[in-house]
């Protein structure tokens, strides 16, 4: 058993232990080839790519960036109470498997999950936002000028879906039919503001737990 420090996320410099076998590095393949980098135990391919027309090809690629960090099937707890990852294959070094106290195991999930409000997908180098030769490398249609023919285009086409088609459009939630009787609802007014919704919520709460009226 080794130990070796890591240099991202929460857990940055704390130790790691891992489970390696020396004799392994002897089998193991030989280093990536070309289109490959690897670098500080992370390795970047540039060599997988597929055509517009190839649906199959396109479809496993993106299940593959879609997949879990973890599989379940490898993950266990040995007799001292450790979280054991089992790698799906050696490093180079000969490591087999990687052990975590339990804390620092969910601290490090919990390192995985995306910002609030943050872009799942980023770019870096030349395709980064703001990368200055990014017009050079992306193919975007020109736009196209109007030509005197051309009827403007209405504003109702550009303006923004309302809440009512939000939720029809998210939740399945179409609340412009009644749902007792399935006629048409009016919308009446929103209301956005946090302190007139809790005060309205409150009242409500506050008249469903009254008692009924005595019958006269």
């Amino acid at each position: 058993m080794v130990r070796y420090r890591i240099a991202v996320g929460p857990l940055a410099g704390q130790r790691t232990m891992r489970l390696r076998v020396p004799t392994l590095t002897e089998s193991l393949p030989p280093s990536p080839g070309a289109l490959t980098a690897s670098h500080d135990g992370f390795s970047l391919n540039a060599a997988v790519a597929c055509g517009a027309t190839e649906r199959k090809k396109l479809e496993r690629l993106c299940r593959y960036m879609a997949r879990g960090p973890l599989s379940n099937e490898r993950l266990s707890i040995d007799g001292d109470g450790l979280v054991v990852h089992e790698l799906k294959r050696p490093f180079r070094d000969g490591t087999t498997q990687c052990l975590f106290e339990p804390l620092d195991f969910v601290a490090r999930l919990a390192a995985l999950v995306p910002r609030p409000r943050t872009h799942l997908v980023r770019y870096h180098g030349i395709f980064a936002p703001n990368a200055r030769q990014r017009a050079l490398v992306l193919n975007r249609p020109h736009a196209r000028r109007p030509s005197v023919g051309d009827e403007p285009k209405s504003p109702a086409s550009r303006a923004a879906m309302t809440w009512m088609q939000r939720l029809r459009r998210v939740y399945d939630i179409d609340i412009s039919v009644c749902p007792h009787c399935g006629g048409a609802l009016k919308v009446l007014a929103v209301i956005t503001e946090p302190v007139v919704i809790a005060a309205i919520l409150a009242h409500v709460a506050k008249r469903e737990a009254r008692a009924p009226p005595v019958a006269a």
